[in-house]
């Protein structure tokens, strides 16, 4: 990727674009087709990739330059005969996040390939398994589980789906699904909400009284905060739902601030500060930062809290972002991934947090959520 001209190397990620370009430019030098960033040559449709090419997106609608827009374009052309790796029977969650691309496509060229695909992500939320009071399972294998992260994953697609197909006929099933999380994975003493919640009550990491996970995990919130913030671009102003999504909001935005650490960040853990192994932990720290930054632009939050997105942003900056010769930037501190259950089993205790879920650096779940938060707040 690098430049050469009469025997001078240019800079690859000039230092004069904002930091959401610079992010992108960094991202594609490394992996000039995004979706070899986690899964080699395999053309797969993940989660990730959607969270890294909605950052993409919205740096396209800013800038207008077609190098970004058709990097959403070849993505979504490579799946256009279906999804490799795509079983709707697996009932996973995850895999609607990346339909959200295929809204904007769909309208700007008519193409019924994207339409089909729409409505096969669509069909899938219509057969997805519930747990008795009527949540989205996380994925079938996770059985009677509610995650934080899965309203991210699906719930910004189904509200713009039902909004655009359906005459918003499904906005009170999409409150239900925030009103379980809400009622079943609040804690009243912190007002952070726990990773997940098992109904059943029967999973070995799921407390016996409540069905919750043990601890509080900072991407999960951000996941929550991100997905309150998105679903609310697509709500009806007249829909009483609104106003309590909005209330979510605030109430955990507040109880969200007093863990922040001086720096600026959260901790992977956001509750337990410097104990142990517990790190400031880059992608959880930017998710809250464009939650914060949009909901306040957006009138949802008091405009204090746009503020404390700066703070976070300038924290991330000082912190966990590096710059080498080439203008190239590497995020640092970004837990990889973290689940519950599974094969090999995670407990979801402090030390799987801090300890089993690994650090990476320019991770998507990061690299994402830095280019979404650099956009939202101008930098």
């Amino acid at each position: 990727m690098r430049i050469e001209e009469a025997g001078h190397e240019e800079v690859i990620v000039p230092l004069d674009l904002q930091w959401s370009e610079r992010m992108v430019l960094s991202v594609m030098e490394e992996n000039p087709v995004p979706w070899e960033r986690s899964f080699g040559d395999r053309k797969y449709w993940n989660y990730t990739d959607g969270l890294v090419l909605t950052g993409i997106n919205e740096l396209y609608k800013t800038t207008r330059n077609s190098q970004y827009g058709n990097i959403i374009l070849d993505y979504l052309n490579a799946h256009k005969d279906g999804i490799p790796g795509y079983k709707a029977n697996h009932y996973n969650i995850d895999m609607i996040n990346t339909g959200k691309l295929l809204f904007d496509v769909y309208k700007k060229t008519g193409d019924t390939s994207y339409l089909h695909t729409l409505k096969m992500l669509r069909t899938q939320l219509s057969d997805q398994p519930r747990t008795e009071s009527g949540g989205f399972w996380h994925k079938k294998i996770y059985p009677n589980q509610m995650w934080l992260d899965g309203l991210y994953m699906g719930l910004p697609f189904y509200t713009r789906y039902t909004m655009t197909f359906e005459n918003g006929e499904n906005l009170n099933d999409i409150i239900h699904q925030f009103d379980l999380i809400q009622k079943n994975n609040l804690d009243e003493k912190t007002g952070l909400l726990y990773h997940g919640w098992d109904e059943s009550k029967k999973m070995e990491w799921a407390d016996k009284r409540t069905g919750t996970s043990p601890q509080f995990w900072s991407r999960s919130l951000g996941w929550y905060m991100m997905a309150l913030v998105d679903v609310l671009d697509y709500f009806p102003k007249d829909h009483k739902g609104r106003v309590k999504l909005i209330n979510y909001l605030n109430t955990l935005s507040t109880s969200l601030v007093k863990y922040q650490d001086p720096s600026g960040l959260w901790f992977q853990v956001p509750d337990k500060g410097s104990l142990g192994e517990n790190y400031l932990e880059a992608s959880g720290s930017l998710m809250f930062a464009y939650a914060f930054a949009k909901g306040a632009k957006k009138g949802y939050l008091p405009q204090f809290f746009l503020d404390v997105a700066n703070n976070t942003f300038d924290g991330v900056l000082k912190n966990l972002i590096e710059v080498n010769d080439d203008g190239h930037l590497y995020l640092n501190q970004i837990c990889s991934s973290a689940g519950l259950g599974g094969n090999p089993y995670r407990d979801g205790s402090f030390r799987y947090y801090t300890k089993e879920a690994k650090q990476v650096v320019n991770d998507p779940h990061g690299t994402g959520s830095f280019i979404l938060a650099a956009l939202e707040l101008g930098r």
